[in-house]
Formats: structure tokens, C-alpha cells, sequence
């Protein structure tokens, strides 16, 4: 299993770096997509284990609608002045855009609740089901898109918060492996530790401490740069 894991991630770490670092906010938000539905579908398993069907392709639809809108506010973003964007463009990212897609959900999933043919104790949890995997996967997910459209840096940003994620796993993993004694949610995932978690806040914590991938590289102007530069800026305070 280890193994497994160490060669997938050899693969995939590379093809996302060069996806997050090369590409633009376009590509990143197909993969974005592919990766959502991913989760999503992996979601629903989860509930479907437990005797619960979700309102599946709903849920996707509006997922996928999520993506478009973040999407849409960075091209929106990139083309108007940052003040005028949210009170001109409709379907800008803004709140009122957000708030028409899960009313829509919500309305969809009435509809879906009140015409199947499915009995209501079933349709309740599938509604609960559908919206738990809108607001828990693919709400936050939808934000790749937003955080790799901002101007000059948002490649930097993605990276850095895709590193704390896969410092954070990859330490909860081994110290999990390693040290894990009390199950975290036994029900869900049974291998799941409260040691396991505690290694992974510490590594996310610890990475996101770390310079390497960091969104914000060291100023040209700063103190140690004029004290190794042969050429100091201007306007460097006198000493």
C-alpha cells in the first residue's frame, strides 16, 4: 500500500505542478472539474454504502455550474477595474451569484424530493447527502480556480496551498501508520487516528512555515539583499 501510494504520487506530483505552474486558469479549471466529479462520485459511495442514494447528477450539474462561475469572475476579474466588477458584470463570483446557485440546488433537490418515486425516509438523507457533497467537496474545491486566477501570483498561491495539503496527508499517513492508537471516525474510515490528525496539522503547519513553494518570494529590497547586492536599490535607507 505504501508503495502504491509513493509511486502515485511520483506520477501525479509532477503533472500537477507543471498543470498549476505552466498552464492557464482555463486548463487549470477542466482539471479542476475532472478532479470534482472525482471526489464527488467518491462521495457518494460513501453514502451508498450506509443505504443512501444521492441526487447524483444534480449535484454534479450544479458542481460543474460552481466551476463556470468561479471561472467566470477571474476572466471578469482580469478584464474590469476590481471596484466595478461586482456591482456591473452579472455572474461575476460575487455573493449574489452564489446565493442563485444554491437556491437553484436547493429548489432542484424540492423537485427531486417531492416527484421520485423514491419513499420520503429514503429522499430526505439523499437530500442531505447531495448537499453535504455541494457545500463539503466541491464549494471549496471551485476555489482552485478563483486562487489561480489572481493576477501574477495565483500559480504561486495554488501550489503553496496544493503543498500544505500533500504535507499534511503525507505525514498523517506515517505518523498514523507509525504511531496511531485511538480510531478517529471508526465508522467512516476505520484506519483514521487521532494521532494520525495531530501529524498532520503539525506537517501542514510546519510546510506552510517553509519557504519552499511559497507564494511570497524574498523582496529585491530587503536589508539582506542590499547587504549581498553589489548594486543596492536607490532608494535604499542610508546606514
Amino acid at each position: 500500500m505504501t508503495g502504491k501510494r509513493v509511486l502515485t504520487a511520483l506520477v501525479l506530483i509532477p503533472v500537477v505542478v507543471g498543470i498549476v505552474l505552466y498552464t492557464s486558469t482555463t486548463v487549470v479549471a477542466i482539471a479542476t472539474a475532472l478532479v470534482t466529479i472525482l471526489a464527488l462520485w467518491e462521495y457518494f459511495a460513501l453514502g451508498e454504502a450506509i443505504g443512501h442514494r444521492a441526487y447524483s447528477h444534480w449535484t454534479s450539474f450544479c458542481a460543474l455550474f460552481l466551476l463556470v462561475i468561479q471561472w467566470g469572475a477571474v476572466s471578469v476579474e482580469n478584464r474590469f477595474p476590481i471596484v466595478v466588477v461586482h456591482r456591473v458584470v452579472p455572474f461575476d463570483g460575487g455573493d449574489n451569484t452564489f446565493q442563485a446557485i444554491f437556491i437553484s440546488f436547493v429548489l432542484g433537490i424540492t423537485l427531486l424530493t417531492l416527484w421520485t418515486s423514491r419513499p420520503l425516509v429514503e429522499s430526505l438523507p439523499s437530500a442531505g447527502i447531495s448537499a453535504s457533497a455541494l457545500l463539503l467537496v466541491a464549494f471549496p474545491l471551485s476555489y482552485a480556480v478563483r486562487l489561480h486566477g489572481v493576477h501574477n501570483l495565483g500559480h504561486r498561491l495554488l501550489l503553496f496551498a496544493l503543498a500544505i495539503t500533500w504535507a499534511g496527508d503525507t505525514v498523517a499517513y506515517f505518523v498514523g501508520r507509525s504511531l496511531g492508537v485511538h480510531p478517529l471516525a471508526p465508522h467512516i474510515s476505520p484506519k483514521k487516528t487521532w494521532e494520525g490528525s495531530a501529524g498532520g496539522i503539525l506537517g501542514s503547519g510546519s510546510k506552510s512555515l517553509c519557504p519552499i513553494f511559497s507564494p511570497w518570494p524574498p523582496s529585491a529590497t530587503s536589508p539582506d539583499k542590499w547587504a549581498t547586492s553589489s548594486n543596492p536599490p536607490t532608494n535604499a535607507p542610508p546606514v
